[in-house]
């Protein structure tokens, strides 16, 4: 892929986003060939299927497919870099692992610059393997970030009950599967059951989260900032804690894999 578009010349970049990168439509920007941004995007959404790490950086550059501008192209070329960078990193399914079930979902708050929507992120593991993951812009706009936070989780929750009947046709029980959210706020929410009026607008479809936790299927549960692994799904990260979640999630060098 980096030898069609001719890029495989490029300096290596340690993340494939900048940390403080806000892109948004720049009217004023210069234009760039359509056809070849939509064709890099189209690249990199399928190399997502097994590199997970530039799963969000790719996702944010496909919002502006519809008339990219130079600055756009030279987000979509820092991504390149990052794989540059790390040719031979993939995901690495240890052997003999459980197939315990957990999920991980979190959301920051009205990070596109755009429409304000925010973005949600999730991923879910059987035992140390992560089998699937998500990083999507949500349909609407939230007023605070717990609502965020609750609508990500919500999105997390009807995956994980898929993942739980699928598991369940192969014979395998999951009970009470867990899923962590570093929000408090959502977390009471869903135990609530009591619509107070302050919730009042987050729409009907997520409280179906409510049921399932009643009913003993979730086990939605808090967990600290620090090791909430969906948070490389939400927003640009420091090298530091990029590095520190790419390791969690085990995508690893496959040189240093024995």
């Amino acid at each position: 892929m980096l030898k069609r578009f001719k890029l495989d010349g490029l300096k290596g970049a340690k993340t494939p986003m900048p940390t403080k990168c806000s892109l948004d439509l720049d009217p004023n920007g210069k234009e760039v060939d359509q056809t070849l941004y939509r064709s890099m995007i189209g690249s990199l959404l399928y190399l997502c299927a097994s590199r997970p790490d530039i799963m969000l950086s790719v996702g944010i550059c496909a919002r502006f497919q519809a008339a990219p501008k130079e600055s756009h192209l030279v987000a979509v070329k820092r991504v390149f870099r990052y794989l540059v960078h790390t040719p031979n990193f993939g995901l690495w399914y240890p052997k003999g692992a459980s197939f315990d079930l957990v999920g991980y979902s979190d959301s920051d708050w009205a990070g596109d610059k755009v429409s304000r929507k925010s973005t949600s992120g999730a991923c879910q593991f059987l035992g140390r393997s992560l089998v699937c993951w998500s990083s999507k812009k949500q349909n609407c706009i939230s007023l605070s970030t717990a609502e965020a936070e609750y609508i990500a989780a919500a999105s997390c929750c009807a995956q994980l009950l898929w993942m739980r009947q699928t598991l369940k046709d192969f014979g395998i029980i999951c009970n009470k599967v867990p899923l962590l959210c570093d929000s408090e706020s959502a977390i009471k929410i869903a135990h609530n059951p009591v619509l107070h009026s302050k919730t009042k607008h987050i729409e009907i479809r997520h409280h179906f989260i409510r049921e399932h936790v009643s009913r003993g299927d979730i086990d939605l549960s808090y967990v600290t900032t620090g090791n909430q692994l969906a948070d490389i799904f939400t927003k640009p990260l420091d090298e530091a804690r990029f590095v520190e979640l790419r390791h969690e999630l085990n995508i690893l060098d496959s040189r240093n894999v024995a």
